[in-house]
């Protein structure tokens, strides 16, 4: 046999067909996806789950301590806004206008100073600090559930005659406070109301806010 036969022969006994080569790169393909795919140890998912347990519970005070500041304030400016609206409805009418604490919506509470009771805004036409009859309540205010809410000086009334001062005060301001159930300063507001009508939203340490 020439020597170019035999290299032909020699090429031919070491040739390699398509489909082994499709077969071995498939498998190749399988091997890599699989580890790919193998994904968390025991370990490792052990080690993330804690690591998230420990997030959570620095995210949850946090969290909460957020939806309380925020429902305080939420209802300090609640009844800011309807002190306002008592304010400007009385200059609008030319008439004394009152917000008063009220348990039932309906009358004004006496013997009381717990405002978290709830509160009415009405036109007060006689200014007795009191619903008589024929005299509309403009505005309702249900309770504030697990707050305290409180005047100084026995304040259960505030009526602001048609120049928009707040008139029969027992002093020059008045002050309301508002403590979370917690009483914890940081979640404390108050709302100062000077003679002139004005109202002013106070943190603890500020003015007569503690």
């Amino acid at each position: 046999m020439s020597k170019a036969g035999a290299t032909y022969k020699d090429a031919a006994m070491i040739r390699v067909s398509p489909s082994s080569i499709v077969r071995t790169h498939t498998r190749r393909t399988l091997s890599q996806a699989v580890r790919l795919q193998s994904g968390f140890t025991l370990i490792e998912l052990l080690v993330a789950v804690t690591i998230l347990a420990i997030l959570a519970q620095l995210a949850v005070p946090s969290f909460s301590y957020s939806i309380s500041s925020y429902r305080i304030s939420s209802q300090i400016n609640g009844w800011v806004a309807d002190a306002q609206y008592a304010r400007a409805e009385a200059i609008k009418r030319g008439q004394t206008v009152t917000i008063c604490l009220s348990a039932d919506g309906a009358t004004c509470a006496t013997g009381s100073t717990a405002w978290q009771s709830g509160w009415i805004v009405f036109a007060d036409a006689n200014g007795s600090a009191a619903v008589d009859a024929g005299e509309t309540i403009l505005r309702i205010q249900t309770p504030l559930l697990n707050n305290t809410f409180v005047a100084d000086n026995n304040v259960a009334a505030i009526t602001f005659n048609r120049d928009g001062f707040a008139v029969g005060l027992p002093a020059a301001d008045v002050t309301l406070t508002l403590h979370d159930s917690s009483n914890d300063p940081g979640l404390t507001r108050c709302v100062a109301v000077s003679t002139v009508g004005r109202t002013a939203v106070q943190r603890v340490g500020t003015e007569n806010c503690t």
